[in-house]
């Protein structure tokens, strides 16, 4: 028996499981919230990686790690890390969907030809996100602290790269490298020019290593494995594979899926990202989500999604002809920027507050749908949907969605899949290390403890509300999914 650690530092805390390398097991745990940062923590996106290091310092006291052999580090993704030649942060790292950055996220597009030139480039087209959006952004804003800037990291790689000691080599994964915006998925290359054209000069960029592969050794002889993005290594931790599809309920919404060769989206509205396997992560992500269950919980006056559920639950599938397209924000699957929602099949009938509810989930799976149905037209397969997020667990979401996604829907227990998908990470560049593992093959796991919801005799009444949501949004919005 050997035993691991994987630590996911997310954007408020690290969360670090020490794990069993044969059966995944959690041995122990350890917590610590990020130190708040000053006046305008919470609301800036720049953060003194520092914070990252005390928390996990403090997360890993007492011992946790005492027997740890190898340990994998996951991290939110998108968050730069601008290094001066002497490895020295330029500035705070950039985190998060950063709002400052929108501008240049535009400016890009334009730069490099549209979207469709790098989607085609790189298999995404640059947002607020991304790290290449945000070399942009301090090129034009912070020109000083840009022509500083020798090395370029994400906030695992940055980790990684501490936990070793700061060594010469730096290191990346495919699937951190995946979604900064100046690397392809599909020629497993680096862009360069992508890097000159945002930030204004070259940068040294960290070495792609495989899945398997070790990162290094500490000093102390604790191997560090590749590393990799939050998403990534939550995929990793749920264990989910071909056939498997993952939808995320946030305030927006997203839909990735396990798929063997990167996808080319020409319209730009996959993203298309590699996993922590060796495999592809494509991603299509709706603006709309949870979002459109809360808009609609204050119109009726109700205290929380609970209640909305609660009343959804009186009216009936296809909510006697109400449809809701809930496209609040505008809408970027279709790709509808400028648009606003719509509530159509208004008739005396259906105008009561449980119809309205009923649309609102209606409408939002549906919209989660359309998402699938994007990577279903690309041949990807999709057999079982993990759905997560708090509002997974609404009884109105899991009565509408395995009929509405036409597919076994899978509700997963709440628990950190990213750190689980760390751990299993090391657990995987240990057994490899130790000639007992394959490193194109990981470790078996255990799924995790899960509801598992058929469609059942339910499928045709949910393809018929699928059908009357279709028909609503080619009326108002002729084309829309036109490739």
């Amino acid at each position: 028996m050997g035993i691991v650690a994987g630590l996911d530092s997310a954007p408020d805390f690290t969360r670090i499981v020490v794990c069993d390398t044969d059966t995944g097991g959690v041995l122990r745990q350890g917590y610590a919230p990020h130190p708040v940062q000053g006046p305008d923590a919470g609301r800036s996106s720049d953060v003194d990686p520092q914070a990252w290091l005390l928390s996990l310092g403090e997360a890993a006291s007492g011992g946790l790690l005492e027997g740890v052999q190898a340990i994998g580090v996951s991290a939110q993704a998108g968050a730069l890390v601008p290094l001066d030649a002497q490895g020295n942060t330029v500035r705070p790292a950039m985190t998060g969907g950063d709002k400052r950055a929108q501008v240049a996220a535009a400016d890009l597009v334009d730069a490099f030809g549209g979207r469709e030139s790098w989607a085609q480039a790189v298999g995404c087209v640059p947002g607020a996100a991304q790290p290449v959006t945000k070399l942009r952004w301090m090129a034009r804003t912070e020109p000083e602290s840009a022509a500083r800037t020798a090395v370029l990291l994400q906030a695992q790689d940055w980790l990684v790269w501490q936990l070793l000691g700061r060594p010469v080599r730096r290191t990346t994964d495919r699937g951190g490298a995946s979604g900064t915006g100046y690397w392809a998925a599909a020629t497993g290359g680096y862009r360069p020019d992508l890097v000159e054209l945002a930030l204004g000069h070259q940068a040294m960029l960290p070495e792609v290593i495989g899945p398997a592969d070790a990162a290094g050794t500490t000093p102390e002889g604790l191997m560090i494995s590749a590393g990799t993005a939050d998403t990534m290594a939550a995929a990793f931790g749920l264990g989910i594979g071909l056939g498997d599809a993952v939808v995320s309920l946030g305030a927006s919404g997203s839909v990735m899926a396990v798929h063997p060769e990167a996808l080319v989206d020409r319209t730009g509205m996959i993203t298309s990202l590699a996993d922590a396997t060796g495999m592809h992560l494509p991603v299509v992500t709706t603006l709309n989500a949870v979002r459109a269950l809360r808009g609609t919980a204050e119109l009726l006056g109700l205290p929380d999604l609970e209640s909305l559920s609660d009343l959804a639950m009186k009216s009936t599938p296809g909510a006697h002809g109400l449809v809701l397209l809930p496209y609040l924000e505008g809408e970027r699957t279709p790709n509808l920027p400028h648009t606003a929602g719509t509530l159509a099949g208004l008739r005396r009938e259906s105008m009561k507050p449980e119809h309205l509810a009923r649309a609102a989930f209606e409408g939002m799976l549906c919209g989660l749908a359309d998402a699938l149905d994007v990577l279903r037209g690309r041949g990807v397969e999709v057999r079982r949907v993990f759905l997560l997020g708090p509002a997974a667990e609404l009884p109105a979401v899991q009565a509408a969605a395995p009929a509405l996604f036409g597919a076994q829907v899978v509700v997963p227990q709440p628990a950190d899949y990213a750190a689980t998908g760390a751990a299993r990470q090391a657990a995987w560049a240990l057994g490899v290390s130790q000639g007992v593992l394959d490193p194109r093959t990981p470790p078996v796991w255990p799924g995790p403890v899960a509801q598992v919801l058929d469609p059942g005799e339910e499928l045709a009444v949910g393809q018929a509300v699928r059908q009357q949501y279709v028909a609503v949004r080619e009326q108002i919005h002729p084309g829309a999914f036109q490739q």
